[in-house]
């Protein structure tokens, strides 16, 4: 009899770990209280990078790019991606001096994707850039993809792989199994209760939630991180562009329409289920735009949205074994950069769930970097 494997959280690491787990002989059933990509992992910026990342992150940013390269190859679709390079530029000296150490910094930890570049090439590679900007710290190959395009492409070869997706369903209880499994009750009369010998939790910004029903909090907490689309303007931008000491990730998208994100928040409403826009905020980002391509000053933005993810307190995921409960795996808290590290956080997940050590560092991670003042934090909606 297959192992079942018991994945609450239908995003883009759910379907990832879904894909792996089914891939290597468990019966995999996901389960999702929305759609698959209704919050995060389906209207996030898209953005598929090694630059800037925290020095814990690099080993698996960089082996996520390695599976992006043939994410066709691994899930029938290509998801979109673009290798068109990412570049955060610097509006000042001190920018520049801070670029210049994270590059370095990058090299000691054995890696060398990141470099810096002069005014001179930044205006070569960014004709369009505001005169001020002094320079930029750069990673080629790092690019773009499509989120739910590629969500779809991975929860449906999860499915060819014979996971079951349970859609609009939420968990509403959990105990443990006799044999000492997982059984999950939900708010759908139709469904009997779901035993698994596994639990994944994938449940985004609601997985705080999830550890505190298991009593494992963590210090955690949801954000609404907002996207803003502008009208088709002529091509003028080819990578996508961040900003050395403000919060930005600027692209063109094949349309011409711009889209301007980088991680400024609304608001959650008092269910805690619905991400609204606040408009002081995607001011102050638009503003961000403006000062690095001042020409976008008269170009029209025509939509905007918001979706729910989860942020941890000291900004990395929760990626490994429960410290309490020997057959629990989380996987959640990606703090809004966890799109281009979807690659290959199922492949971590599946080696956890068939008990032995992943290929790559996860010990950073671990969910007992919490202590016991984190404990006492609950999982909430801000």
């Amino acid at each position: 009899m297959k192992p079942r494997a018991l994945i609450v959280g239908g995003g883009l690491h759910g379907a990832s770990a879904a894909t792996h787990l089914a891939r290597s002989g468990f019966a995999v059933t996901v389960i999702e209280k929305d759609y698959a990509g209704r919050h995060a992992s389906g209207v996030n910026a898209g953005g598929v990078r090694r630059l800037g990342r925290h020095p814990a992150e690099v080993p698996l940013s960089v082996a996520a790019l390695e599976r992006w390269q043939r994410l066709d190859e691994l899930i029938g679709d290509d998801g979109g991606f673009q290798p068109c390079g990412q570049i955060k530029v610097a509006e000042s000296e001190e920018d520049m001096a801070r670029l210049e150490s994270r590059a370095a910094e990058v090299r000691e930890l054995g890696f060398d994707h990141e470099v810096t570049i002069s005014r001179q090439e930044l205006r070569r590679r960014l004709p369009a850039v505001a005169s001020h900007c002094v320079g930029a710290l750069v990673c080629d190959g790092d690019g773009a993809a499509h989120p739910f395009r590629t969500l779809t492409a991975w929860r449906r070869q999860s499915q060819r792989e014979g996971a079951v997706w349970l859609e609009d369903v939420r968990v509403t209880h959990i105990d443990h199994a006799p044999g000492g499994g997982w059984r999950l009750s939900t708010n759908d009369s139709r469904l009997p209760p779901l035993e698994g010998d596994l639990l994944i939790n994938c449940a985004g910004g609601w997985a705080g939630e999830l550890c505190q029903a298991l009593e494992e909090p963590v210090a955690m907490v949801s954000q609404a991180l907002m996207l803003t689309i502008t009208e088709r303007v002529a091509p003028f931008l080819g990578p996508v562009v961040g900003s050395a000491s403000r919060a930005l990730s600027f692209k063109q998208m094949d349309n011409g329409t711009v889209m301007i994100g980088g991680g400024i928040a609304g608001f959650i409403d008092s269910g805690g289920e619905q991400a609204n826009v606040c408009l002081a905020g995607l001011a102050e980002n638009v503003h961000t735009a403006l000062a690095l391509f001042p020409f976008m000053r008269d170009v029209r933005v025509v939509r905007f949205w918001a979706g729910i993810e989860g942020v941890m307190q000291d900004g990395i995921p929760v990626l490994g074994r429960s410290r309490k409960h020997p057959r629990l795996i989380h996987s959640f808290g990606y703090s809004a950069h966890g799109f281009q590290l979807s690659a290959i956080t199922g492949e971590i997940v599946r080696d956890l769930a068939m008990e032995r050590e992943p290929a790559l560092p996860i010990a950073a991670f671990d969910i007992r970097r919490f202590d016991s003042s984190c404990a006492m934090a609950q999982a909430s909606h801000s």
